[in-house]
């Protein structure tokens, strides 16, 4: 019956999705046919290399006042794509409409709708979790959602209260974010509470020595130009995305230790406190290495684009590394030093409730 009812409304939402236009605002227009006017190429000073392409463009406005109507537009892009893109025959424009010549509609382009792309693979993301997962897996979506609603939430109220401290914010949701995510998928038992228990202790360490290392630095080599746009307090904002940022690896740890441990447990009532503390300390070192890796590329990567960009306009080196790296390796370390520190904490926080469980049998 779940799955009827999802694959319902995965139909539903795709059908609403493709006839939603009256709901915006902006114009929407459908491109209908394309036409390259101009090809040039180019070069700049450092010898890059480029293609410039004008693109004509008929499209049909699919919402507002011009609805049905067909209106002209004017597309730049370059072979490189790094400020633009070639769109394409069915593509859906947010457009501005500039004039009106006898008949025709001009205008400009000024977003891509993207909604029904997002909503596909979100989708996607949703039915593999639960072919996967089964009941964890919509256990899992339920938690993941609900998680997403609190830190727009605690978001929200942040941006509104200028007073509200950041980090006071996070560390209510890491809390929330840990019960909800651990009790949901997991379920109310001791191993769950071991999860949890190990899960805030590796983030609070985790979290004491960074920014211990930070004040005894004075912040050095920390480059916060990424974050130039904001109007609050860098350092803050930082410490609050390692928060949350080391929060996932840890728990991620936390929860490997005690089910391995209370797995082994459940199989042999017997087992004694050195076999248990052994087998922790191996698993430990089996999923340290992956899971630090993972997190160092899961931040090492959305800096590439402007690591190339920076490298292919002849910026030096350690600049260029210094610059699109520095928080991301402070990131990445962070979470790194949760790893480590939770594989010890997870394992005699398992171990406790083991023994605890064991005396109540």
């Amino acid at each position: 019956m779940i799955y009827f009812t999802l694959a319902l409304s995965c139909i539903c939402s795709i059908i609403f999705i493709h006839n939603n236009h009256s709901l915006y605002d902006r114009p929407i227009a459908e491109v209908v046919s394309t036409t390259v006017e101009e090809t040039s190429d180019v070069t700049d000073m450092h010898g890059n290399k480029d293609t410039l392409f004008t693109q004509s463009i008929v499209a049909k406005v699919k919402n507002g006042e011009e609805l049905g109507r067909e209106i002209h537009l004017t597309n730049d892009y370059s072979t490189s794509g790094a400020y633009d893109q070639q769109y394409h025959i069915g593509n859906e424009l947010f457009v501005s409409i500039d004039s009106e010549i006898g008949e025709e509609l001009t205008g400009s382009i000024t977003d891509v709708k993207r909604d029904k792309y997002v909503l596909i693979v979100a989708w996607f993301f949703v039915f593999t979790l639960l072919i996967v997962g089964h009941k964890q897996g919509l256990l899992a979506i339920v938690s993941f959602s609900m998680n997403v609603l609190l830190l727009s939430f605690a978001l929200d109220i942040y941006v509104k209260y200028y007073d509200v401290s950041l980090l006071v914010v996070c560390g209510i949701c890491i809390l929330l974010f840990t019960a909800i995510s651990l009790l949901l998928v997991s379920g109310f038992n001791e191993k769950t509470y071991a999860a949890i228990v190990a899960t805030l202790i590796g983030t609070v360490a985790s979290m004491s020595i960074t920014s211990l290392v930070i004040w005894l630095t004075s912040g050095n080599g920390l480059r916060y130009e990424e974050m130039q746009f904001l109007t609050r307090p860098y350092h803050t904002v930082f410490m609050a995305g390692l928060f949350i940022g080391s929060l996932g690896a840890i728990m991620d740890v936390a929860i490997t230790m005690s089910s391995s441990l209370f797995a082994l447990y459940e199989r042999n009532h017997e087992i004694s406190i050195k076999a248990l503390r052994a087998s922790g300390i191996d698993i430990g070192k089996d999923v340290m290495g992956t899971i630090t890796s993972i997190l160092f590329f899961a931040y090492i990567s959305g800096s590439i684009p402007m690591l190339i960009l920076s490298l292919k306009n002849s910026s030096p080196v350690g600049f260029a590394y210094s610059m699109n790296l520095s928080l991301e390796l402070a990131r990445a370390l962070a979470g790194g030093i949760g790893i480590v520190l939770t594989i010890p904490i997870g394992i005699y926080t398992a171990i406790y409730f083991i023994e605890r469980k064991r005396a109540s049998v």
